[in-house]
């Protein structure tokens, strides 16, 4: 499996990178366990997951994630395994996470909990690259720029990234960090897929010309482009489906970003494209994501050993120069699927 730079980090990872988010949600321990190993196994290194997980957040779930990888990690040989995590975004913005009562935020408090807390569950003395899960513009970046700083110092983080942040975001970042003398962020972690190619409008040069790896999370756009949502399929303990009839407001909200008229088109159309390489639908959507320059590595989850397979086999995929200008062509047929 090629191995890829984060940012002008000293960290290199493998190009696909073993998402957690399912584990003690819709994934048990013991799946997750065979999960994990069969990934070591076909060569991926890096496995990315949160304070927050599994989704969708609920507080009898919140930190069951981190605590079956800490679980799993003890028999590892740590430094083999390269680990990223994230600290909770701010609790006032889109929706009260089920931290710390709700009440988060990229401060110094808050962000030293958090990592003290992840320390604790993955049963380790650091993390490799760690997160904010999402920004908090209106609080300006030098607090939380030093504090990551801080632990980067005392060895407790190796190095740092965003999440779900944007072109503004970015920049200030970079601002703040070389004005102070801070850290920068050497990975941004954002939606990225077939279905969702915003990223490449604008955020794409920035990283690019400033050495800052995306790293996509969703390349299969929730699901979405594995076909399973197709001719109004709701697939029991999906997320999306949880989230369309049993979900509150938000989560609806974000459902149907997902799951609605173009991205269920486009969906379709892609299908053929993936007959013609003689591929799965899942296996383009995920080797579209990994073809670009500026993607060190791509995260995908999985429920169990057979999706995963599916998806290891992508390490050797290169998608033919037809197969690209056909994705273009549907891309451009239904532009920005998701809004």
């Amino acid at each position: 499996m090629n191995r890829n730079r984060l940012g002008s980090s000293p960290i290199v990872v493998s190009e696909l990178c073993l998402g957690t988010m399912t584990f003690g949600g819709s994934c048990d321990e013991a799946t997750a366990n065979k999960i994990m190993d069969r990934s070591v196994d076909a060569g991926i290194d890096f496995f990315d997951t949160a304070e927050m997980y599994p989704v969708p957040p609920k507080k009898e779930w919140v930190y069951r994630t981190e605590e079956i990888i800490g679980r799993w990690l003890k028999g590892k040989q740590r430094d083999s395994l390269i680990i990223a995590s994230k600290v909770t975004g701010a609790g006032h913005a889109w929706f009260r996470p089920p931290v710390r009562n709700g009440m988060t935020a990229l401060d110094r408090r808050h962000i030293r909990t958090a990592i003290e807390g992840s320390l604790k569950r993955l049963q380790t003395d650091y993390i490799d690259l760690y997160q904010t899960h999402w920004p908090d513009h209106d609080a300006g970046y030098e607090e939380t720029l030093e504090v990551l700083t801080e632990l980067v110092k005392e060895g407790k983080v190796r190095t740092i990234g965003s999440s779900n942040e944007n072109e503004w975001g970015t920049m200030k970042a970079l601002e703040v960090a070389k004005s102070h003398g801070f850290n920068r962020y050497q990975t941004i972690q954002n939606n990225f897929s077939i279905n969702n190619r915003r990223f490449g409008d604008a955020l794409a040069d920035i990283c690019t010309r400033e050495k800052i790896g995306l790293l996509p999370y969703s390349p299969l756009a929730g699901g979405v482009l594995s076909g399973k949502y197709q001719n109004g399929a709701r697939p029991e303990g999906r997320r999306f489906t949880f989230y369309l009839t049993e979900g509150d407001e938000r989560q609806k909200v974000m459902a149907k970003r997902f799951v609605n008229e173009r991205s269920l088109a486009t969906t379709a159309d892609l299908v053929h494209v993936a007959q013609k390489e003689g591929i799965t639908l899942p296996q383009l959507a995920l080797t579209w994501s990994k073809q670009h320059d500026f993607v060190p590595s791509t995260i995908f989850g999985v429920n169990n050993l057979e999706q995963l397979e599916e998806n290891l086999k992508t390490a050797e995929m290169v998608l033919s120069d037809d197969a690209l200008k056909a994705i273009d062509e549907i891309s451009h047929k239904y532009p920005y699927p998701m809004g």
